[in-house]
């Protein structure tokens, strides 16, 4: 059996499948996938759920989503019975179902899509002991998570693409000469020549990005302590509830910096929390930033959640698929 960082690659380039299992779907007649956002149903026996095995997807599945500032599992995980794998059961967006079979050589995954319903993906994780499968779920637990997270991802990026809010898209160009399907349900809010603001209000939430540019002098813009520096000097532009605040980057901790490539461009990302100047507001951000080589300007898109009542984890990972969504002329056909 061939490993699963190996299909990991399969899928990434080809998105098939992983494991020995084919890829299959159903005819165009079928029903809407069912569940919310990172809801996750696993189909386990009894005797592997309570013992080694459902321990240790719980610590994948359940494993707390990090720069969030509450504790929040990667996935909400509604357990059934196979016996109980029926009817609306079978039409949730994500499925994984875990088998142990003596007669199987040795753990084994397979991912199908829209095989019951649409969108949706079917995770099958099959092996011939409790004992064999903790040990193949314990050396490839990123792999499981990046194949469930990716699903969720791309239903963001269909839908944005399907379905943009024209208005802003032709904004956005205007303004910043780059592609961004953003979703319809978000508003413009405010406006400048090198700044703007959009969100989605919800009755006990605040779901939001900014975007902002300037000019590229060197890599000394880029370091933790510029872009910092940069995300306070526009931030202050989003007003607080009061007269006199404005939004800031929280102090408490310094913001997780790293850097990554999506599509050939280099991105930094900055991963903090944000306050609010004289009030009492705050809550997670994610920002991204690049150079935007045709202008040669920093072009950053932060986003942010306020939501103290509610879970932040959907807020947020909606924002971060974004990203994808995003697209610069030199990079078009890439």
């Amino acid at each position: 059996m061939k490993k699963f960082v190996k299909w990991l690659a399969v899928f990434a380039v080809l998105a098939t499948c992983f494991g020995c299992k084919a890829f299959r779907t159903l005819s165009d007649q079928r029903v809407t996938a069912q569940g919310a956002p990172y809801e996750l149903i696993v189909v386990c026996d009894q005797p592997e759920w309570q013992g080694a095995l459902g321990d240790t997807l719980r610590s994948i599945l359940t494993e707390p989503v990090a720069g969030l500032n509450q504790r929040e599992p990667h996935f909400d995980v509604l357990r059934v019975l196979p016996s109980g794998f029926e009817n609306l059961v079978t039409r949730h967006r994500n499925i994984l179902k875990v088998l142990v079979d003596p007669s199987v050589k040795e753990p084994v995954t397979a991912v199908q899509y829209d095989l019951y319903a649409q969108p949706q993906i079917v995770l099958t994780l099959e092996g011939p002991t409790q004992a064999s499968l903790v040990s193949y779920l314990d050396e490839h637990r990123a792999e499981l998570l990046y194949v469930l997270e990716k699903a969720e991802r791309d239903r963001t990026i269909d839908f944005g693409r399907k379905f943009p809010d024209q208005f802003l898209k032709k904004t956005i160009k205007e303004q910043f000469g780059v592609d961004f399907d953003v979703p319809q349900g978000y508003k413009l809010r405010t406006q400048s020549d090198d700044f703007i603001w959009i969100s989605y209000e919800f009755p006990q939430a605040s779901q939001g990005f900014f975007i902002y540019t300037y000019p590229y002098t060197g890599k000394e813009e880029l370091t933790l302590e510029a872009l910092t520096a940069a995300r306070n000097k526009f931030a202050a532009r989003i007003p607080g509830p009061s007269d006199g605040s404005y939004m800031i980057t929280a102090d408490v901790y310094e913001p997780d910096y790293r850097t990554f490539r999506l599509e050939g461009r280099l991105w930094i990302e900055l991963r903090g929390f944000w306050d609010v100047k004289n009030d009492f507001m705050g809550g997670p951000f994610v920002s991204y930033t690049t150079v935007d080589t045709a202008t040669n300007r920093v072009f950053t898109i932060d986003c942010y959640v306020y939501s103290p009542k509610n879970p932040k984890r959907n807020y947020m990972r909606e924002l971060e698929h974004l990203l994808y969504l995003i697209s610069f002329p030199e990079s078009k056909g890439e």
